[in-house]
């Protein structure tokens, strides 16, 4: 069999690539989690604030600026954000936001994953207990430093309610609604630990390259093809969609706003737009004073109604945009691309139904993912003299349609794959039935 059609883990040129490592010493031990950690906060930071930025988020009053740039990078990991306040006696606001921009949080997965792996490129395999440990050390600082820029995501201003009554009525009994951005300390623990431990996960199945412990070796056939075609697919739309967003940003006259979306949102778009596409279903509803920039067939779905959930899928879309009917084509196209690259990184005397099974579970936690990563609920109200003001956007994927024929579609492109796979490699490594 042909050295290629395995899994590159334990191959490579050079002796440094047959190597076990041996572990670093305390000093660089520690030197390694602290840039796994910093790294991609850092880069985070700068891609939340340039967003930030192209959303005019600079204006806000009372330098609000830095606190919901720490905020927004604390919401990029799964950290929940309050939002409270009050207006003297005779008013009350109350909200909160539950939403990742995916943008931000992919920039950081991406950091952390290829700086927390780059110390190991030169092994092929590790030592029992190492990956943990290094994880630990990481996870550690990682928590630490969520924990000092929560310190900076507090904050509280004056907003404008969108009713000019409502803002006249608050000014003249100075009860202008104040709105305080707030991350609870255990929500930072909690969030951010499963954040870091997640993307490193991901990162170890992922990679075709990164060293394993010798228990899980017997493991990386079946996951990691499969887990980097889905991770090349969910990467691919991204692509088209920044290429899609930066051709908007030059027609459409908001470029500002277009470039806002791309980076802090784009994924969110990105990913529905592939689960749609498989035939997955989400639901929610958007209206009011507050509202989260999306395409306009999207936006209109989902304000058909104001007050109960709507079904947002391929078919409400395409009734708004008889284009969202591609979205069908550019997945199948696409996915059928992840079952050929997964079949032909994958060995070549495996069975078909495995090559359809790894694929489905593949596209199944994939899309589990993708449905808990887009969720979305952003919400304000104010009462005010007995005048009411809310607003906000609800989405939710329905996980028990869209994860199932996600694995069907996973199955059938793995099969598909692995048939068009089999022409492609060559003769000496074809599988003898």
């Amino acid at each position: 069999m042909h050295q290629s059609d395995h899994p590159r883990t334990n191959a490579g040129p050079g002796p440094g690539r047959a190597r076990t490592s041996q572990g670093p010493g305390p000093g660089r031990a520690w030197a390694d989690a602290l840039a796994s950690a910093a790294a991609p906060l850092l880069a985070m930071t700068a891609v939340a604030a340039l967003g930030l930025w192209f959303a005019r988020a600079t204006t806000l009053p009372a330098g609000a600026f830095p606190a919901v740039l720490a905020a927004l990078v604390l919401m990029a990991v799964g950290v929940p954000v309050d939002l409270t306040g009050s207006a003297a006696f005779v008013a009350e606001a109350q909200g909160g936001i539950t939403a990742l921009p995916l943008s931000v949080t992919l920039v950081g997965a991406l950091v952390t994953g290829a700086v927390f792996l780059h110390p190991l490129r030169l092994h092929a395999v590790v030592r029992p207990g190492e990956w943990a440990a290094r994880a630990a050390r990481t996870a550690l600082l990682w928590t630490g430093l969520l924990l000092l820029l929560r310190l900076s995501a507090q904050h509280s201003f004056t907003v404008p309610t969108g009713d000019p009554l409502l803002d006249e009525l608050g000014g003249l009994f100075g009860a202008a609604p104040t709105v305080g951005f707030r991350a609870p300390v255990l929500p930072t623990i909690g969030f951010g630990l499963l954040w870091i431990v997640v993307v490193l996960a991901l990162a170890l199945a992922a990679s075709r390259r990164a060293p394993l412990p010798p228990r899980l070796l017997r493991y990386q056939a079946a996951v990691r093809p499969a887990a980097h075609a889905v991770l090349t697919l969910l990467l691919v739309y991204v692509v088209i969609a920044l290429v899609a967003g930066l051709v908007s940003a030059t027609v459409d006259g908001h470029p500002r706003d277009t470039l806002a979306v791309i980076l802090l949102a784009l994924p969110n778009l990105a990913w529905i737009a592939l689960g749609v596409g498989l035939g997955g279903v989400w639901h929610g509803h958007a209206g009011g004073s507050i509202g989260l920039p999306m395409p306009h067939p999207l936006a209109s779905v989902l304000q058909t109604s104001q007050a109960r959930d709507v079904t947002l899928d391929l078919s409400s879309l395409a009734q708004q945009d008889g284009r969202s009917w591609l979205l069908a084509v550019l997945a199948a196209v696409l996915l059928l691309l992840a079952g050929l690259g997964a079949a032909l990184h994958s060995p070549a005397d495996l069975r078909l139904w495995k090559y359809a099974a790894h694929l489905a579970v593949a596209m199944a936690v994939a899309m589990l993912l993708i449905g808990l990563l887009t969720r979305i609920s952003a919400s304000l109200g104010l009462s005010l003299l007995g005048l009411d003001s809310t607003g906000g956007v609800f989405l939710r994927a329905d996980l028990l349609i869209s994860v199932p024929l996600a694995a069907l579609w996973g199955a059938l492109a793995g099969l598909l794959g692995a048939l068009m796979a089999r022409p492609i490699r060559p003769r000496s490594i074809r599988p003898g039935r």
